[in-house]
């Protein structure tokens, strides 16, 4: 409902090309699902603002006329300063992934200035949508007669740690998400491939996870399941489909992907695969087969430089006998 409702309503109103500012703001709503009531709501509230904040940050990004390099080191700095955010927050999911992709893609597409009020407001009404969405069984139960009120882990004791510790803990993990950004964008750029935050992407979203192993596994998860999806997604995209069966497809594929996203990120990537390319085609079509070429070969590059990120962050951070 939240990430659908939204494209449709762009579509409606004859603006597909609004549907990239709706699905960011969307995103909103796959934050807090291990928590409720006011907790939850107050998670989203943060990571929905910092959504609309990096959808700015691409609109000014992209108006400028040699935007490809500054987007590279922008990214770089929005991994960083996104995973000490998404830690003193401690933000479910963990990390930057989204905050980087909702930049990377609106950076690279050239825009006006004239532009950012319309992306700021469809993304924030779109934010808006989704924490309605997202917190509306909560908002029933405390309506008169709308029956026993859930449980909040807000109501359970919680000591968080002290901002200094958490800073000082998760400065290693935002220098690493900056550096693997900005080598995984600086070599997609260089060799001038067509979506290079989609090796900046895929070379944030494995240091989400909590150790090196977990990291490792994550990185292989999302190079091998991004592969197998590029073969649904040319499935999906063959037939041409109009932009409002594709937003149909859309909701499925986010359904499915949330579905198993949390039991086995690999498979998740065969849903979010496809899901992804198709988001591109309704904001902005393009032949299938480069995308198809572009997502594999930058997966397999973000990965890649994501891998040799932790091997080398953790022989400089482990203690020597």
């Amino acid at each position: 409902m939240s990430v659908a409702t939204p494209l449709l309503v762009v579509l409606l109103i004859d603006r597909p090309h609004w549907s990239m500012y709706a699905a960011f703001g969307a995103f909103t709503s796959l934050y807090g699902r291990t928590r409720s009531g006011t907790e939850r709501f107050t998670m989203q509230c943060g990571a929905a603002s910092a959504l609309v904040t990096a959808v700015l940050l691409g609109v000014l990004t992209g108006v400028l006329e040699a935007r490809t390099w500054p987007a590279v080191l922008i990214a770089a700095l929005i991994g960083g300063a996104g995973t000490v955010l998404a830690t003193l927050a401690e933000w479910h999911p963990p990390g930057a992934l989204f905050l980087v992709f909702a930049f990377g893609a609106v950076a690279s597409v050239p825009h006006r200035l004239a532009d950012l009020p319309a992306a700021v407001a469809v993304a924030a009404a779109s934010a808006a949508f989704s924490l309605l969405v997202a917190n509306a069984p909560a908002l029933a139960r405390a309506l008169p007669g709308g029956g026993p009120r859930a449980a909040s882990s807000a109501d359970r004791e919680f000591r968080p740690l002290d901002v200094r510790t958490k800073l000082r803990h998760t400065m290693p993990a935002a220098m690493s998400t900056a550096a693997s950004a900005l080598v995984a964008g600086t070599v997609a750029t260089g060799f001038g491939i067509g979506h290079p935050y989609w090796a900046t992407v895929a070379a944030v979203a494995p240091l989400s996870a909590r150790g090196r192993t977990a990291q490792l596994v994550r990185a292989g998860h999302r190079i091998a399941g991004t592969l197998g999806g590029l073969l649904l997604a040319a499935v999906i995209l063959a037939p041409g489909f109009g932009p409002y069966t594709a937003v149909a497809i859309l909701a499925v594929l986010q359904v499915a992907a949330e579905l198993v996203v949390a039991r086995n990120y690999g498979v998740a990537m065969l849903f979010i695969t496809p899901l992804a390319l198709l988001m591109n085609q309704v904001a902005a079509p393009r032949p299938p087969v480069d995308l198809l070429w572009d997502r594999g070969l930058e997966t397999v590059i973000g990965g890649a430089v994501a891998c040799l990120v932790i091997l080398a962050a953790h022989r400089l951070t482990s203690p020597r006998p």
